[in-house]
Formats: C-alpha cells, structure tokens, sequence
C-alpha cells in the first residue's frame, strides 16, 4: 500500500488579505479593513484541503527562515500534512496581496519568494515521496522547469493532477501528463493560445480543445454554474452546490486537492468532480483559505442535507 495519499508540490504563501468596498481603479487608492494574515499558497491550500478531508498527505514546497515560514509550517502540521518536504531557507517566504470585495470575489498578487527557488533538482531529490503517492497535484505558482520535472518524476501508474494557475503556456510533456487538467474559463484561453489553438465560445469545445493537446482528461470549472468534465469518451456537467459566498480565496485550490484525492481513491472524473464541488462550497462560506476548508464530516453533511431536499 502506498504511504501517501496524495503528494501537492507547490506554493507555500503568507496571504495578507483586507477587505475593500472596491476595488481600486489606475492610480487610485482605497480604504480596506484591518490586515489580516493567513497561512496560504496554492500547493500549500491544496495540501491541507486534502488532509481535512482526511487524505494522507505530504507536501513538496520551499518556505523562508521566517516568521511566515514558521506560521506555514505550523498549519501544515496541524491539519496533519507530513513536511518532511517542505525546504526551508533560499530566500524569504513568499506573500499573497489579496483584496476581498463585498461579494467575496478576489484580487491577488503574489511575490514568489521562496517559491521561485524550488528547483528541479528539489523535485529529484523527493524521490521517496513520489515514490510513496499514487496522485500528485502541482500548480504554477513554482517555475515551470520544476513542474515538468514533477511531470517526469511521476511513479509508474500514477497520475498527474494540474491546475495552471498562475495561467502560462505548457510544453507538450506537461499537458501530456495530465490526468486531469483543471481550468477555469480564463486559464483555458492562456493554455489554449499559448499552444496556438482557436479559442471556442463554449466550455464544451474548450474541453475538447484542450484534449487535443495531449491531457487525458479534462476539468473546466464554471463558478456558480459548476463544472465541466470531459475524457475521450465525451463531457460532463457537474452542478453547482449553492452556498452563500463570503470570501472565495482559495476554493479552487479546495476543489482540486478533494477531486486528486478521490481519483486517488479510485472514484471516476464526473464522481470526483461531485465531491469536490461540495468542498469548494463549503470553503467560501468562511473567510481565508486554509483556515476555511471543511473536514470530511462537514462535506458529508452537506451531501446529506442536499440529498434531504
């Protein structure tokens, strides 16, 4: 049996987050609430998700010998995420500037920090751990060589779960490795044109599109109107969980950590996609990130209470 569930290399961030009534326009300044700061970063959200879910987890990032490293630690360990992984010194940890309006959408601009000193030859030295996982998710929060060495370092039968996000164009051995590629609308069209492909109106054709690049199987989530899944075989919709939203940071890293886990599991694309999409629900009914991502009974509940209607 392998020792992990599920193996996130990726970003570990400081999120420091206000809330505006607005967002501000070119030169302009706004008043936002008092700053708070979050333990955050797309590979390090992902992992925790998982292990709130109950997924046996290890990370593979790179934090600074810091404060902010030390609170990314902690909230790793607490939420029981193995960090034998986790790098620490380079540079200082990297930050989330993120802005939250009142309907709980937001802005974030990230300084890479430690993040950008993940190198390919930390990814070869991480044997054990790919070794030790059937699924191992990475983002683009981290540089690219280092996302293809992940692509390579890849355990036999195991299979590679990407979201591209900050979006960038992909070399063919990545996209090829994917199984599956989560996108929303906006990274569709970044992938999509950075392999010089036409960009269709519909998410259906997007998904089809972006099959042709290589990925075995594709995710395209559709905010309140879901998500939508697609293989060889053909596409899927999956609906929305409706919730009211308070604060969307990090629900799609939420969402990607539950769908690798329960691939991992043995569920199929459009069964995983289900439950994911109750987790992501539930993490923007709650402030932050990590701090808002639910465990696995919460998740349960929220399907009963949905099969109840």
């Amino acid at each position: 049996m392998r020792e992990y569930d599920l193996l996130v290399v990726g970003s570990a961030n400081a999120d420091l987050v206000t809330a505006v009534t607005r967002r501000p326009g070119p030169g302009e300044t706004v008043l936002g609430s008092d700053l708070a700061v979050h333990p955050g970063g797309k590979g390090a959200n992902q992992a925790v998700a998982a292990a709130r879910l109950g997924a046996r987890t290890a990370l593979l990032a790179r934090v600074g010998d810091d404060a902010y490293g030390r609170l990314l630690l902690d909230s790793q360990e607490s939420a029981g995420v193995d960090t034998a992984g986790v790098l620490v010194g380079g540079a200082p940890t990297g930050v989330a500037l993120i802005t939250v309006d009142p309907s709980g959408d937001n802005s974030i601009v990230v300084a890479p920090g430690a993040n950008a000193r993940l190198t390919p030859d930390d990814v070869r030295a991480a044997g054990e751990l790919f070794a030790a996982a059937p699924v191992v998710s990475v983002q683009l929060e981290i540089p690219l060589e280092t996302v293809a060495e992940v692509a390579r370092a890849l355990a036999p039968g195991a299979r590679l779960v990407l979201n591209p996000s900050p979006p960038a164009p992909l070399p063919p051995e990545v996209l090829e490795a994917c199984d599956p590629l989560i996108v929303n609308e906006h990274e569709a069209r970044v992938v999509l044109q950075g392999a010089g492909a036409d960009v269709p109106d519909a998410p259906e054709d997007w998904a089809r599109r972006l099959l042709d690049l290589g990925p075995r199987s594709v995710v395209v989530t559709l905010g309140a109107e879901g998500a939508l899944v697609a293989t060889a075989e053909g596409t899927e919709r999956v609906p929305s969980v409706k919730v009211d939203a308070v604060d969307t940071t990090g629900a799609g890293d939420a969402f990607t950590a539950a769908l690798a886990w329960r691939l991992g599991a043995g569920e199929d694309l459009a069964t995983a996609a289900r439950f994911a999409a109750r987790v992501g629900a539930l993490a923007v009914t709650r402030a932050g990130a990590q701090v808002s991502y639910p465990t696995g009974a919460e998740v349960a509940a929220l399907g009963e209470e949905g099969a109840a209607r």
